[in-house]
């Protein structure tokens, strides 16, 4: 099978008015009551949500997005805080680069924005850390614009119900652009509801592996079904990942006893408290940190990776914090 989607005359494309009606029906019964939906925050609070669930499980996300925003709402008072204060904040959500990379577009907007998210796909791209999924989505979801928001989900669900051929992952091809732009409804509020319904149909029925065609809305009008489900499980849209052992763990591990250390010192254990409540940054001594990880070769080169990223310090006798500025 060949792992690009060909565009598709527009005789042979499904009538996406025909598969909106069901989708949007379905969407309004069994969209997930997330608290940065139905218009319950701010186009910044939609932009940290955004951020949060990159490579992130939903309900993972949620209590560490309730926590951020009790405590920094806007990107002014994110900007104020201290990294050692949002790498705490960030807690076990994974990548803790796009922590930094959070404030670093904080600081711009609140510096140069006025304290307001750029209402243009050209401003928005140009912050830190901000891409075109990221943008298309707070233009979508925040503003309520209309621009075709393209994420794995997305394309998969479009690439099967549309031209009844499996997405195999990878970045997004021009004909999947091409496509997701065609069928996105002309109407800017309907717009909106096709991108979050259509992304919500991907994470929670038209899944990668185990497509759940029994209860799909629009099961009666997708090519994929229709054809036999040509490829399924030939390869994953987002392969699976080794975690056990890897970098990604033991620097997991290091940031973690940096962020429990009482305030007073560095003996480990206990809680760091909430967000933006820990009054200093505690340092942890190089022994203590050798004992996180048994090979130590990989544990130094962990810790070096980690100082490169600017996610921790190391003091000169050899200690370490977590960032102060």
């Amino acid at each position: 099978m060949n792992d690009t989607v060909e565009p598709l005359a527009a005789a042979s494309v499904a009538d996406p008015s025909a598969v909106a009606a069901p989708l949007f029906a379905w969407w309004h019964a069994n969209a997930r009551d997330l608290p940065w939906r139905f218009g319950r925050t701010t186009p910044w609070g939609v932009l940290v949500s955004e951020v949060m669930s990159q490579q992130t499980q939903m309900s993972r996300v949620v209590p560490y997005w309730r926590a951020w925003m009790d405590v920094w709402p806007d990107a002014a008072a994110l900007a104020a805080a201290s990294p050692a204060e949002v790498i705490t904040a960030w807690g076990r959500l994974g990548y803790p680069r796009r922590a930094l990379r959070l404030q670093e577009c904080a600081r711009v907007v609140a510096g140069e924005c006025a304290d307001e998210l750029p209402r243009s796909y050209d401003g928005l791209t140009a912050l830190p850390g901000i891409g075109d999924y990221t943008a298309s989505a707070v233009m979508s979801f925040a503003f309520g614009m209309r621009i075709a928001v393209i994420d794995t989900n997305i394309r998969r669900v479009l690439s099967r119900v549309f031209t009844g051929v499996e997405s195999l992952g990878g970045s997004a091809k021009p004909a999947e652009r091409d496509l997701a732009n065609r069928v996105l409804p002309a109407d800017a509020g309907e717009s909106v509801v096709w991108n979050q319904a259509v992304m919500e149909l991907g994470a929670l029925v038209c899944t990668a592996k185990s497509p759940r065609c029994d209860v799909c809305p629009v099961s009666g009008l997708c090519m994929f079904l229709a054809a036999g489900r040509p490829g399924l499980g030939e390869r994953r849209t987002r392969p699976r990942q080794r975690f056990q052992g890897t970098d990604r763990q033991v620097r997991g591990i290091v940031l973690d006893a940096l962020r429990r250390l009482p305030a007073g010192g560095g003996d480990g254990g206990g809680d760091v408290g909430a967000a933006g409540t820990m009054p200093g940054a505690p340092q942890l001594p190089r022994a203590q940190a050798r004992q996180l990880w048994a090979d130590r070769a990989q544990l130094d080169a962990c810790i070096a990776s980690l100082d490169d990223d600017g996610l921790i310090e190391i003091l000169p006798d050899g200690s370490l914090r977590l960032p102060r500025a």
